[in-house]
């Protein structure tokens, strides 16, 4: 495809989806001053992660909190899932896809990491994005408030999730506060008595996936030392399908079967929390 029709491409694509989220609008509008929405909900995504947990405790009046469920989340997810329902004395509603289970599922399914249109991984889609999509399609005539663990640095995230997502009212209660991550975490240790998910306690930024596909080379170098199984799994699933996770500066392919151990730095990495990210601005 040349650079003329791959930049037409692209601004089609942006027309739809701005057109697409007026629509969305409009109905959201209509339905309000129809009266069509007869409940109020204030709604919790759980992540698994310290900063969404923390959002919906500080925001006070939940009314749902739900958690997606992905066999890749680390097995002490659950745990913790457990362990805050206890802490705010509420059931936290467990949804999962009922296509697939598993990153490999996604990947295997449309060959690939990443969608060449958007850029975004499929089991973002598939896993999250669509499962969320169910659960508002069931919940149509309520009127939704979403309560987001965006931090004090996200603000350009916050304002692209109200943008992307107008079928719902949304609060940062983290950026409200003006909380850093380092701030939440904080926090969350002097509230509760409870351990953190296990992933933070290695090392690790987030409690994404394990072998999460937005991962960079130290996040991977770090995987094939704690969890060399998933490593080595990543890997092969990359030959099957061809394409590789990673890529170098100059954005040739870097599969991890040849991953220099040496290489990247998992602290200095950009690495977003899926947990709250992949559930939103997907068209």
């Amino acid at each position: 495809m040349s650079a003329r029709r791959a930049a037409m491409r692209r601004e089609r694509l942006q027309r739809n989806k701005i057109e697409k989220k007026k629509g969305a609008m409009a109905e959201f509008e209509r339905a309000k001053e129809q009266g069509v929405m007869t409940k109020k909900l204030n709604v919790c995504w759980i992540s698994a992660g310290i900063s969404s947990f923390m959002a919906g405790y500080l925001a006070g009046d939940i009314d749902e909190w739900i958690y997606i469920d992905i066999s890749d989340q680390h097995n002490d997810s659950i745990r913790f899932i457990k362990d805050c329902e206890k802490a705010i004395g509420k059931e936290i509603q467990v949804l999962s896809s009922k296509e697939y289970r598993s990153v490999e599922d996604c990947v295997r399914v449309f060959g690939g990491f990443r969608n060449p249109a958007n850029g975004f991984a499929p089991c973002t889609n598939w896993l999250k994005k669509r499962v969320r999509k169910e659960w508002e399609e069931q919940h149509k005539e309520c009127d939704l408030t979403y309560v987001w663990g965006f931090d004090l640095k996200e603000k350009n995230r916050a304002e692209r999730t109200i943008e992307a997502n107008p079928q719902a009212q949304h609060e940062f209660p983290l950026i409200d506060k003006q909380l850093s991550k380092e701030e939440v975490h904080g926090l969350f240790e002097r509230t509760f008595d409870f351990a953190r998910p296990k992933m933070y306690e290695m090392g690790y930024p987030n409690n994404n996936c394990i072998g999460c596909v937005k991962g960079g080379m130290g996040y991977w170098n770090n995987i094939r030392k704690d969890f060399p199984d998933v490593f080595e799994s990543r890997a092969k699933l990359e030959r099957e399908v061809g394409y590789s996770i990673l890529k170098d500066s100059d954005g040739k392919p870097i599969f991890l079967d040849e991953l220099d151990p040496k290489r990247g730095n998992m602290n200095t990495e950009i690495f977003p929390d899926c947990g709250i990210m992949c559930y939103l601005n997907l068209e």
